[in-house]
């Protein structure tokens, strides 16, 4: 094995967090997914992987602070009533769970494609096992459905996630809106279809055709509710701005944070239930996130998959780049992924076509296993805040044989 793929200790690291992950539990102790890579983060610091300055300046605030401006508006929403208020006049028509499922995964896939994922993923949450517990519903299926619309809808747009803003960025796409809809747009419906035609097949029980009927919630805390939707307001004005900046100026940066701090601002500044909103914010998902980064960081500066990928042949084919992307998106995260991936295709001479199934590939990633994406990290966290949960084999069983029908549709679709 050359030097620069010798298996590192941050690699080592990388894969018993992994492996701690998928079985969470040691002896008598049940552990978290945050405390899991809370763990590998200090692991690779106290052994010297990373420095401390290093490791500090690797967390991404960006992030950090769209995910805290997401959790309050979102934990705003839910304490106010006004989440499932709102709710009832989409998921209404819901007389069946045929049609409860169908139209949870087209209306979050649809909705992660411009609000992004991951907001998508904290909203959604307290919905889902909402009703769930109101319908007796499997939580398990509506979890897995919010995931996998979540990740889908978002592969057809360059701001559905972080990834794809980074393609649209800096691979060179002409147009990226209009590029990714046209490619992406039939696919994506069709993976949404093939989402519901898996979920039922492994919940077939769930379909027994009974009726239901979705009773009205009311607004519990009316002012809260009114600072609500003057964020949500507030969000879709700064996405209309941010999508024509992005079509008028793709020279002039417009960050997500600035939506997600904008939105969270009348929560923070105009209601005396600040302090309550804010305590409620899910903390242990943001100690996730910043541990992830510095693992992370770390597994970067080994170079081991730099150096696997650089051995590899045929980078810039279609099915190459969707099995790879897949793959190693599971290891070192899509976004990292995406960054290193980029100068590869453009070193070879890829373009446009070669960028979109990038996009697909990573995005899609999202659906094999529990790690594959960070809002599958935010489903979880938030589920087991209310006392349900999705194993990492639970995820695997359904996730392995979709992530496959959704790769081969997009595999399809894009060599057409």
């Amino acid at each position: 094995m050359p030097p620069s793929m010798e298996i590192g200790v941050s690699v080592l690291v990388l894969a018993v967090v992994f492996v701690l992950i998928a079985v969470r539990q040691v002896g008598r102790f049940r552990l978290k997914i945050w405390q899991i890579m809370l763990g590998g983060a200090v692991a690779v610091l106290l052994t010297g992987q990373i420095g401390l300055q290093d490791a500090v300046q690797s967390i991404d605030i960006d992030v950090m602070l769209f995910l805290l401006g997401m959790f309050i508006v979102g934990v705003a929403m839910r304490e106010s009533g006004f989440l499932y208020h709102a709710a009832h006049r989409l998921f209404r028509r819901a007389v069946s769970v045929d049609r409860l499922l169908l139209l949870l995964l087209f209306s979050f896939g649809m909705l992660s494609a411009v609000l992004m994922n991951d907001t998508v993923a904290i909203i959604g949450t307290p919905l889902v096992l909402h009703y769930a517990r109101t319908l007796d519903v499997s939580p398990k299926m509506l979890l897995l459905a919010l995931a996998f619309s979540v990740t889908i809808g978002s592969a057809m747009s360059p701001i559905g996630n972080p990834q794809n803003l980074l393609i649209a960025v800096g691979g060179g796409i002409s147009a990226p809106f209009s590029s990714f809809l046209s490619a992406l747009f039939v696919p994506t419906v069709v993976n949404l279809l093939l989402a519901f035609i898996v979920l039922r097949l492994f919940f077939r029980d769930e379909f027994d055709g009974r009726p239901m009927h979705l009773h009205e919630d009311g607004i519990e805390d009316p002012k809260l509710a009114l600072l609500c939707l003057v964020s949500l307001i507030i969000i879709a004005v700064m996405i209309t701005a941010k999508v024509a900046v992005a079509a008028l100026r793709p020279d002039v940066e417009f960050p997500l944070t600035y939506i997600a701090l904008a939105a969270a601002a009348p929560i923070v500044l105009l209601s005396p239930r600040r302090a309550e909103v804010v305590k409620k914010v899910d903390w242990p998902t943001l100690v996730f996130f910043a541990a992830m980064f510095v693992l992370m960081a770390a597994v970067w500066a080994s170079g081991f998959f730099q150096s696997m990928l650089g051995g590899v042949d045929g980078l810039t084919s279609i099915p190459m780049i969707l099995g790879v992307s897949v793959v190693l998106s599971q290891f070192i995260s899509n976004v990292p992924f995406v960054a290193l991936y980029i100068p590869l295709l453009q070193d070879a001479g890829a373009g446009s076509a070669e960028m979109i199934a990038l996009a697909a590939g990573s995005t899609i990633a999202g659906n094999l296993l529990l790690l594959g994406a960070a809002s599958n990290i935010i489903i979880v966290q938030n589920a087991e805040r209310e006392g349900e949960t999705l194993t990492f084999m639970e995820f695997a069983r359904v996730g392995i044989p979709l992530t496959a029908l959704n790769c081969l549709v997009y595999w399809l679709f894009l060599s057409l």
